[in-house]
Formats: structure tokens, sequence, C-alpha cells
């Protein structure tokens, strides 16, 4: 066995864990050594100073040294067993809820001195400790500084300190993987040396620490690596060039009725020189809202269907998946095979399209995850497009990449702007095209900020816009009414304007079926009704040319990125459109500073960046939910120097190094993608 192996042992390989202890650290994602030692303590008890009996305050944790004089186990059931106890300047009494006789008897034996530490209370005119967080013969066992950690319940502080201390006195030594180049960086301190001190309670919230920026280099640098080996691996896979002349291409981009942008030509050209290279194509289309991403991915479609190949477009939603199979159908007339694949697809139809896709008939197919169902086998399948809602991990892209085969060509796109700091860490297996610029024809959107008294304002306003014909989205935090939090419910809201709209109002969401949901959305884009009231379900991507307003509720309870992703929904088409934030009054800083970031700026990537500065990227939009790469130490705003660091040294490594023997141990410990055994 590998030294480093005893870190990745089950818990129950510590003494004092058991399965079921085990199960409820499991519970907290806690599932081996590794990761019980890198839940980094949260603020410490200083149990170092004895105090004497006369010295002690009320509410306070003391310790002190007693000698154990009288028991009191009274027969009576509920009632509490006593211990007195007593120094040369007074007694206090040990109070034990739910502990019996011969426990006791066993920590506090008769006539002999024990140290003992807890929280001070007072009754009947005595001193007392209940339940005394610690009781030894041995005091210095007690007489030092505790760490305490985030725990859940059916877990102690006293228990967790102790498998912490038995960790780090087995922990192994490990060779050093780092040369001195880089150790300078962190004043020389080994990976051992910098987890004992990142325990230290003395060192809590010591940020700019060498030992804390080391281990927080070894999480960026780990997963920098996985991502640079899963790149190499997809290079590596030779496929057939695709050959094509550009004429669909060319005279596509002619018919259309606007200019593309300098970013989207740039974008194209780039997936372009892709199908010609022998090397296959594993690229992300990263765009702000709006950028125009789709007619990009549809347009260097025409190229791979001229090579002879097959193209599936897979998107999120029937309604997202539909929108874009009308799209295409528009723009390429009936020059190509085009067809669509969903769940409401008839019998006949499918069939007909399952033979088309078996078959080798150039064709562009249109789907929901329907498309790549066990069944289905494509048998010239060239291009792989995916509308990247669902925003897959480093697992199903990689899935996704040999799911393809080796001709097949991928591409993924984006709608959500990340930071430049984590481009790398959560996109580094990919190759990576951003489209920041928006096409001309897009008309900027408005944004107001309105305090929630000024409702009446607001009403007739969107009065105002009705009567032009246009249609409203209205977007509240909670479905239902809170008693705790103070913000405005959907249903509640849904409630106030169908009475002044009255059959002009539909609700929308996270309780609502699928089939409903698409159902309403549907019913919205053909302007059945004129406000659609919604909690933040609405889809990201779906255009609606007609609704030209956003109307967001409690907007200071958005982070700053979330509120640009709804703002998104409108300004698709041709008019000029509005986003009013309501807020309540007694704004916070942060607050305040989000709201004027976003009436000052369209700029997704720009607002990715202040959002994340104020926020942290571990709230960042979807990055919670997706799965995305997240970091347990490493802050991208924080040590944006490390990030710069590691990124200089997947570079070296990928020039310089022929394997990752001496990073073996790196990866194994800090890998986050369940995929490492694929790799080395």
């Amino acid at each position: 066995m590998n030294n480093f192996d005893y870190l990745l042992k089950d818990l129950t390989k510590l003494k004092g864990v058991g399965k079921k202890t085990a199960e409820i650290y499991k519970k907290k994602n806690i599932n081996n050594i590794f990761d019980l030692l890198w839940r980094l303590p949260q603020s410490f008890v200083d149990r170092s100073e004895k105090s004497k009996i006369n010295e002690l305050q009320i509410g306070k944790i003391h310790t002190l040294n007693v000698e154990v004089k009288k028991y009191s186990f009274p027969r009576i059931r509920n009632l509490p067993n006593r211990v007195v106890c007593e120094d040369n300047t007074g007694k206090i009494d040990c109070v034990f809820f739910n502990s019996y006789e011969g426990y006791i008897k066993k920590i506090l034996p008769l006539n002999e001195n024990v140290t003992i530490s807890g929280k001070i209370s007072y009754f009947n005119n005595k001193y007392q400790i209940t339940n005394p967080t610690y009781v030894s013969k041995d005091s210095s066992l007690i007489e030092k500084i505790h760490t305490k950690y985030r725990l859940t319940g059916g877990l102690t502080q006293k228990i967790y300190n102790k498998l912490i201390d038995q960790i780090l006195k087995n922990l192994p030594i490990f060779v050093e993987w780092h040369d001195n180049r880089i150790m300078k960086n962190f004043n020389y301190i080994s990976w051992n040396d910098s987890i004992r001190k990142l325990h230290n309670p003395k060192n809590i919230g010591d940020y700019n620490s060498y030992y804390y920026k080391r281990l927080a280099f070894d999480e960026i640098l780990a997963s920098f690596l996985i991502s640079s080996e899963i790149r190499k691996k997809i290079k590596k896979i030779k496929k057939k060039s695709k050959f094509f002349t550009n004429k669909s291409y060319t005279e596509t981009l002619s018919k259309l009725n606007f200019k593309l942008t300098k970013d989207q030509i740039k974008s194209l050209m780039q997936i372009n020189e892709d199908f010609k290279s022998k090397k296959k194509m594993f690229r992300l289309l990263q765009g702000d809202v709006g950028s125009g991403k789709t007619i990009v991915a549809l347009i260097s479609a025409l190229n791979v269907i001229e090579s002879g190949y097959q193209v599936a477009f897979m998107a999120p939603t029937e309604i997202l998946a539909n929108q874009h199979y009308n799209l295409a159908k528009n723009l390429f007339s009936n020059k190509i095979n085009i067809e669509i694949l969903t769940s409401k697809t008839d019998y006949n139809d499918k069939k007909r399209i399952i033979n088309k896709i078996n078959s080798k008939v150039p064709s562009i197919f249109f789907g929901t995850h329907a498309l790549f169902q066990k069944k289905i086998i494509f048998n010239n399948l060239g291009y792989i497009i995916i509308d990247e809602q669902h925003k897959f991990g480093v697992k199903q892209r990689k899935f996704l990449s040999d799911k393809g085969g080796a001709n097949c060509d991928v591409l993924l796109m984006s709608a959500t702007p990340i930071p430049r700091t984590l481009i790398m860490s959560v996109y580094g297996d990919m190759d990576i095209s951003i489209i920041k610029e928006k096409p001309k024809h897009r008309k900027e959107i408005i944004t107001y900020s309105k305090p929630e008294t000024k409702i009446n304002e607001i009403i007739k306003f969107v009065k105002k816009e009705i009567n032009k014909g246009y249609q409203i989205f209205w977007v509240c935090p909670l479905i239902d009414e809170s008693k705790k939090i103070d913000h405005e419910s959907a249903v509640n809201k849904y409630k106030y304007l169908e009475k002044i709209f009255p059959k002009d109002v539909s609700l929308l969401h996270g309780k609502v079926d699928k089939f409903k949901k698409e159902s309403i959305l549907k019913n919205f884009l053909d302007k059945k009704f004129k406000i659609l009231v919604s909690t933040t379900v609405i889809e990201v991507g779906i255009d609606f040319p007609n609704a030209n307003t956003i109307i967001i509720e409690n907007a200071n309870k958005f982070g700053l990125s979330q509120l640009h992703q709804l703002r998104g929904r409108v300004g698709r088409g041709s008019n000029v459109s509005t986003c009013i934030l309501i807020f309540k009054n007694n704004l916070s800083l942060n607050a305040k500073k989000r709201i004027n970031i976003l009436k000052k700026t369209n700029d997704g990537f720009k607002i990715a960046e202040e959002d994340m500065k104020l926020r942290g990227f571990g709230d960042l939009l979807g990055f919670k939910q997706s799965g995305l790469k997240k970091f347990k130490l490493a802050d991208p705003i924080q040590n944006e120097d490390l990030f710069t660091l590691a990124e200089k040294e997947i570079k070296r490594i990928e020039k310089e190094e022929k394997n990752l023997d001496k990073y073996k141990f790196l990866l194994k410990l800090y890998d986050q993608a369940d995929i490492i055994n694929d790799i080395i």
C-alpha cells in the first residue's frame, strides 16, 4: 500500500469511528480520512488557563482542577445525577443528564483529583457545570486551545478534535512533488507542515500565510492537471479531416439581414479550422446572453453537412429545441435535411427519424437528451452541439466526447459568462471561443431601480407597454408567502396582478410539472396572455421577441450575475427593452453596489467579475447548482496570483514532463471529477 493511501481510507479505519458514525459523516460529504482533514476549523475555545472556584464567571467556559467529594444519584426518574467537587476555595456540582452511575464513577472517582472543563452556571446558591465537556485525570489533554469545526447533527467537537489529532499524528511523510522553483513561492513549507498549521487554532483565518497559499496552490494545480490530461487524451484521438468548400456557408451568410460581429466571425474561423484538423474538436463557445452563439453553431453545422456527416443539436428543454429547429428551418429553407426528435414526436415520425439517424444521410437532428438514448445509433455523426444550460461537469463532458466517436467534433455553448480567473479551472479540458461583442441589431436594455413604495408607477408603466402590444415578465424570489423572510411571493403577486389585468396573467414556478411548464411558456410565446409571473425558473436562452419588460421583485436578494441572466430574458426583439429592479428600503452596501453596477453595464463578463468580488465565487450564479468545480481553499479573487502561477506551471508541465507519476498523490487527493483512474 502506498503511504498516501492512508488518507484515502474509509473513516471506519480510524479508532473511535464505527459504521453508524461513518454514515453520519457521509451525509456531510465526508467519505474518507482526507475529507475529514479538509474540514477547516472555524473558531476555537481556550481551555488552557486553570481557574479556582472562587474566580468563576457565570456563562463562561472554565477549566478547573478539583477533588471528587460526594455522589448524589436520585432514584426519581428524570432528575439529574450530581457529583460534588471542591478545591481549596469552594465547591461546585457536576450535573449529568442521561449518564449512567457506572460511567460517572469511572470518570469522577471519589477522593481523586480530576480536571474538568465546561460552561459555568449557578443554581440554588451553588456553581455548577452541566454535562462537562471534558473530564480527565490527565490535565494535559484538557489544558490547551481546542479547535471548533462546523459539524452536523450527531457529531461532537470533542470527538471531531480527537479524530483530527489522530490523523495528524499518523500523517505519512510524502515526497515533495514541487521543485524549488515553485517551493520558493511558499517559503519551502511542506504539504504535511501546511496541513498541521491549518488545523492549529492560532492560525484560523490566516489566508495570507505561506502554508495556506501552498495548499490552495496544490488544489488549483490538481484541477488544472486533470483538465490538461483530459485535453491531451482528446487531442491524441485521430479523426478524418472534414472537407468542404464553404459554398452553403457563404450563401447563408450573404442572406442574413444583419452582419455578424467580429467575435462571431472569429469563432466561426476557429471552429472551421478544427473541422479541417486531424485532431478531434472539443470546444466551448462562451457568450453573454443575446450575443449570437446559436447562429454561430448553426452556420458552422453547414460545413459538416457539406462534408457528408450528420449533426446532433441537443437543447435542455423541448421548447428551446423547437426554437432552434424553427430558426434552422428559416435560415436554411429546404437546402438540407432538418429533423426534430422530442417526447412529443408522434410514433410514425419518431420511427422515420430514427431510421434516418441510422442511415448515413447528412442531416441536422434537433432534440433533448432523447437524442442520446442507447437505442438511437448514429452511424455517421460528425458534429455534436450542446446548448449547455444544464452545465455539464468534467465527467459528463468526457462521456459526451467518447460517445460521439473518433470522427465527431463537439461544441458546447454556455450563456453564463465565467470570470477570466475561472476559465481554465472550469473549462481547462476544452478549447475556448468567446463572444463578447453584441450584434448591432440588438437594442440595449435600459435598467431602472424603484422602491416597492412606487408600485403604482410601475403598474402604470406596465399598462402603457401592454397597450402598445408588448408582454411582461414579473419575477419573484419565492413561490409561497414566507413568514420568516419578507419577500414578495410569486403566488401573491399573481393574485394581485390578476385583479388589475384579468385573464391576462399566468403563473410559473418550480412546482409546476415539466409538461405544464412548457405549455405555459409556449402560450406566452404565442401571445395568449400578457404577463408571466414567475420565480427564477424561466428558461435561459429562449427568445420571447415580444416581451420587452422584466420586473424583478426584491432585486437586492439576487446575485449580480443572476440579475443579469434574468434581465437577458428581454431585449430579444428589435425594440428597446426595460428592466425594473424593485427593492425594499434599508439596502445593504453590497445590494446598492449590485444594483448600481447592473444599471451601468450590460456586459456579462464584467458583471461576472464584479459579482465574484462582491459575493465570492462559491455563490456565483450556477456554480453551486451546476456541480462545476469548486475549491475549498483557493479563491479566484484573493488568490489570482496562484491561478496565474498554476496556469504557467501547467504549460511547463505539458511541454517538459512526459508522465505525471510525481503528481499521482496530488491528483488522487484533490480529484473532484471522479475520473482520475481513466487518466493515470
